[in-house]
């Protein structure tokens, strides 16, 4: 028979919540939360079809305050003939837990709500609070960083927050994410004046001028990195003309383009520096900008410290503390109070097949609750 925290990791895997979707996930949730004594409040943002449902529930009024952060959101499933399982089945096969969702992160939410089942009513002498939201892998305008508002409005900040995405690459234990870099997306249109070729004299390539505008974020390394991260990265992921005929100069053409940095930068800092090297290039320019994320970081401290014992104590080992990787919601917690990340193994999510081991989320659901039992002995 599966744990606790096994089959409520299957039950949610079953909700099909694909981006805006809720698909019953939040409300399984609510559920359980409320069977444990949890207060719930449910906070729809948006409208119409960028409606978005996320839900809030605490135990407890009092500090110390420590939350639980993760999304029952999904991508897509792509062609769900190439799956071997049904990927809204939850199907335990050889002891792997199957489905969209199984690693990234309807298991590690599973083990939020199986770690807080096992505290006994001594252990968490303040409140726990889950932050779940339905938007973390769609553009996130209604979820979290509405949610967030909401706790800073409604006196419900806590103190620490850890975040359940799948950070370990091979086995759990391996790694806390304790920051993230940030993401500037641009698309630059240079424009130019179409003609043959043969007479150049007669246009103005805008390709030319691209080529020099796109030199410092081709492939390039914008810094020394520092103590938490690496260099900042550039690189060019798309040009294109619309140019069909190989004897004429086009009349414009077009890059994308992104930045992944650390915290020795803001995106305006580089969009102004970007925008002075467009101009001393010259010609005519469009760049639309997207800052998807700012970096930010949480310092080695007694919340780190908390975290890597809890793991340690449980499976042997310390986990390396790393900045790697994407975006998550945590760039939004930061905002008002320590935040790391740590979940299950990650190598399958967003992958036909989908899968996790049924052990790790017995594993994951035990670190939780050892550091939930430390952070109210006073650890942190």
């Amino acid at each position: 028979m599966p744990s606790y925290a096994v089959q409520l990791a299957q039950r949610l895997v079953r909700c099909p919540s694909v981006t805006p979707i809720e698909g019953g996930a939040l409300d399984l949730l609510q559920d359980e939360f409320t069977k444990l004594g949890f207060n719930c409040t449910r906070l729809p943002f948006g409208a119409g079809d960028k409606r978005i449902d996320n839900l809030c529930a605490r135990r407890g009024k009092g500090s110390p305050h420590f939350a639980f952060a993760g999304h029952t959101d999904v991508v897509p499933v792509g062609d769900a003939a190439q799956w071997q399982h049904d990927p809204f089945g939850g199907t335990l096969v050889d002891g792997k837990l199957y489905g969209r969702g199984a690693a990234d992160m309807k298991g590690g939410i599973a083990a939020f709500v199986a770690a807080v089942s096992a505290l006994d009513g001594a252990d968490d002498s303040g409140s726990i609070s889950f932050i779940i939201t339905g938007d973390e892998e769609g553009d996130a305008d209604f979820g979290t960083v509405k949610m967030v508002e909401w706790l800073q409005a409604n006196g419900q900040v806590p103190d620490v927050c850890v975040v359940g995405e799948p950070t370990n690459p091979s086995r759990l234990g391996d790694v806390i994410k304790n920051g993230r870099r940030g993401s500037l997306s641009c698309q630059l249109r240079v424009d130019g004046v179409q003609g043959h070729v043969a007479y150049p004299h007669l246009a103005d390539n805008p390709i030319t001028r691209l080529i020099a505008m796109l030199a410092p974020v081709n492939g390039t390394a914008l810094d020394g990195g520092n103590d938490y991260f690496d260099p900042s990265a550039a690189n060019v992921t798309s040009i294109d003309t619309g140019n069909e005929a190989g004897n004429v100069i086009p009349a414009s053409v077009s890059a994308k383009f992104n930045i992944r940095f650390n915290t020795e930068h803001n995106s305006d800092d580089l969009i102004g520096w970007l925008e002075e090297h467009f101009n001393r290039v010259g010609g005519e320019w469009t760049a639309t900008w997207r800052a998807s994320a700012q970096p930010f970081v949480t310092p080695v401290g007694s919340f780190t410290k908390l975290m890597q014992a809890a793991i340690k104590s449980v499976t042997g080992q310390k986990p390396v503390l790393s900045t790697s990787g994407g975006t998550s919601d945590a760039r939004f917690i930061t905002n008002i109070c320590p935040v790391a990340e740590f979940g299950l193994v990650g190598q399958t999510m967003h992958q036909v097949d989908e899968h996790v081991d049924a052990a790790d989320i017995d594993q994951l659901a035990k670190i939780y609750h050892e550091m939930l039992v430390r952070f109210f002995k006073g650890d942190s």
